[in-house]
């Protein structure tokens, strides 16, 4: 017998045409309206997924904005030279580019765009009128201070109105706030909580904004401050963004270990972009790498999400080149935990170059780590500035930059072709650091355990021993950053033309930089162990020195000569070659400097007795 359906009202027939007329108006099926977006700070509980623009090229800033919706980028923050300190919104040219690109932004759909700040600013910034503390420090106790304190971040925060929060830098700032008058404030931890406190009472308490505190610090002391004044933050609001790495962003630190240790909800700060390790100039392209941090960062408590640099100034930028695949890796891991490199290689390669050209792009990408560690980095310690070579006279290699602060026991496990142990300061810097920088200066106040136990001595200990370590290592990156390059030539039946010169010149920026690095620390180390005479002057030493000071010599003049040159940012490429013509003039032509931030070389006027054809 035949199916007869229920009676149905006459309302229930007019709503079920209409949700049948819906499709055909619209062109999809029938959903609730979605609510149109809307920009807002983020909500306890959403996870935050953050880029970091640095750059003032606005060009590049808006094509790293674009391609933030492919990775679900909810929080964008503007910072270095945009704006840096939230003072700079005073200048009408940071003040234009920072509303250009929140505009762009919230236009991209992200939720949440914050600028970066650091407080105190310079001492010269607040009026005379509240410098009546010690040597025309600020008194921290006159309540007038923080009235127009306050006052002067409202009336900051009312040419920004567009924005969502603040990211705070309260440590390594202009006047630091530690360093200021108080009799009521006995700590340094109570004066740092006083500055974030009265910012997060404008911030928080008033604009309804998020607020970031950002830590830093060059030493075990300093994190004690900081921790110190994050108990003492009143606004349990406050959340915490700490660096990926204890320090500054070094391949061979540690993870950060304070970072998910305290109870606040804490970001964590990546470097995708090589502030010291090549700035995206060359290959920094390491996914297991960042998963291996990120890994670790997500099984502690209170993480909550990352942000990730995207540039290092200029048109540094990582979006549409090879180092964006780090980006890659910090997205995916945070989707889905079973990810792994092998994954991120393959995603990022075969959308960018195609399935053919897949195996060989990706042994490529893969010595980027090895050959950047053996190159910008020396027995395990980093010796560029910033990206720059400078073995001498740039002293935070030997002190401030080295990883064993951070390790304990200070061990340097080291492959590359050397393949053994050293401990960090009795073996590593006290071979490799000129003895100047091992007599004294600011640098060296930041390693007090060190120098109590008498892991450094102030005389020149480099020798041939070392010299053959060095060479070993840094030959490794050659040797790899050749093989890379090969790589990319075995994939140009695969490539697009584009895609094979921009590949190519990339490899080959990477090769010539380590191969100028291998020239120069053969120079410059040999140079020092073969000015210590005598026994010390073996023929090994001799023919280094001199192999080393022609090598660098003519890798100098290929880079300057170089027709398609890297992105320019913070390190610039052909001043390496710069470097390098300095140190043949102090080694061959005009003697090695006497002295160095007051201190004797011990190498003053000496020259290396080198016969150029």
């Amino acid at each position: 017998m035949p199916i007869r359906p229920y009676p149905l009202s006459f309302s229930y027939l007019v709503m079920l045409m209409l949700l049948m007329l819906a499709p055909l108006s619209s062109g999809c099926r029938a959903t609730p309206a979605e609510a149109p977006f809307k920009p807002a700070p983020l909500a306890k509980g959403q996870p935050v997924r953050g880029w970091t623009i640095l750059s003032d090229s606005l060009p590049d800033g808006l094509r790293v904005i674009e391609r933030a919706p492919a990775y679900d980028i909810n929080h964008l923050q503007i910072s270095h030279h945009v704006i840096h300190d939230l003072r700079h919104v005073r200048d009408p040219r940071r003040l234009e580019l920072a509303q250009r690109m929140t505009e762009a932004a919230h236009e991209a759909g992200i939720q949440e765009v914050v600028l970066w700040d650091r407080t105190l600013y310079g001492l010269g910034y607040y009026p005379e009128r509240f410098r009546t503390g010690p040597n025309r420090t600020i008194d921290l106790d006159n309540p007038e201070f923080w009235a127009w304190f306050k006052d002067d971040y409202r009336q900051m925060l009312d040419k920004a109105p567009n924005i969502q929060g603040l990211i705070l830098t309260f440590i390594e700032t202009g006047a630091r706030v530690e360093r200021q008058h108080s009799e009521k404030m006995l700590t340094n931890q109570e004066k740092l909580a006083a500055a974030v406190n009265a910012v997060a009472d404008v911030v928080i308490g008033e604009r309804g904004l998020n607020l970031y505190a950002r830590t830093f610090s060059y030493d075990d002391a300093e994190y004690e401050n900081i921790v110190g004044a994050i108990e003492l933050y009143e606004r349990p609001e406050i959340r915490l963004m700490m660096k990926e790495s204890p320090h500054d962003f070094f391949l061979t630190h540690p993870s950060n270990r304070f970072a998910g240790a305290i109870p606040r909800p804490t970001i964590v700060e990546f470097d995708t972009a090589g502030e010291f390790n090549g700035q995206g100039m060359i290959a920094n392209t390491w996914p297991g790498y960042i998963l291996d941090r990120w890994r670790d960062f997500l099984q502690r408590d209170h993480i909550v999400g990352y942000v990730a640099r995207t540039d290092r100034y200029g048109d540094t930028r990582i979006i549409d080149r090879p180092s964006e695949i780090n980006l890659l890796a910090l997205k995916r891991y945070f989707e889905d935990r079973s990810v792994d490199a092998d994954r991120i290689y393959r995603e990022f390669i075969v959308e960018h170059y195609g399935e053919a050209a897949y195996p060989h792009v990706r042994a490529a990408f893969e010595n980027a780590f090895d050959i950047v560690t053996a190159t910008m980095y020396t027995l395990g310690t980093n010796v560029a500035d910033h990206s720059r070579m400078d073995f001498d006279p740039y002293r935070s290699s030997y002190a401030r930059h080295v990883s064993g602060k951070w390790i304990d026991p200070p061990i340097a496990r080291v492959g590359h072709g050397v393949d053994r142990e050293f401990h960090y300061w009795k073996d590593v810097i006290d071979h490799i650091a000129p003895p100047w920088a091992k007599r004294g200066g600011a640098h060296l106040s930041e390693i007090p355990d060190v120098v109590e136990a008498g892991w450094l001595t102030e005389v020149e200990r480099m020798n041939e021993q070392y010299l053959r370590h060095i060479i070993t290592q840094k030959e490794h990156g050659v040797d790899l950053a050749e093989r890379s390059l090969d790589h990319i030539r075995q994939a140009r039946p695969h490539l697009s033309d584009e895609d094979y010169e921009s590949l190519y010149h990339h490899f080959n920026h990477t090769l010539l930089t380590a191969r100028l690095y291998r020239g120069a620390a053969a120079a410059y180390w040999g140079f020092r162990t073969w000015c210590r005479g005598g026994e010390h002057q073996t023929e090994f030493v001799t023919q280094t020195t001199r192999q080393g000071l022609l090598r660098m010599k003519q890798v100098a003049q290929e880079i300057r000569d170089y027709p398609i040159k890297p992105p320019t940012g913070q390190w610039e490429w052909i001043s390496d070659a710069q470097t390098a013509d300095r140190y043949w003039r102090w080694i061959v032509e005009e003697g090695w400097p006497e002295r160095t931030r007051g201190f004797e070389t011990g190498m003053g006027g000496k020259t290396f007795p080198l016969e150029v054809e």
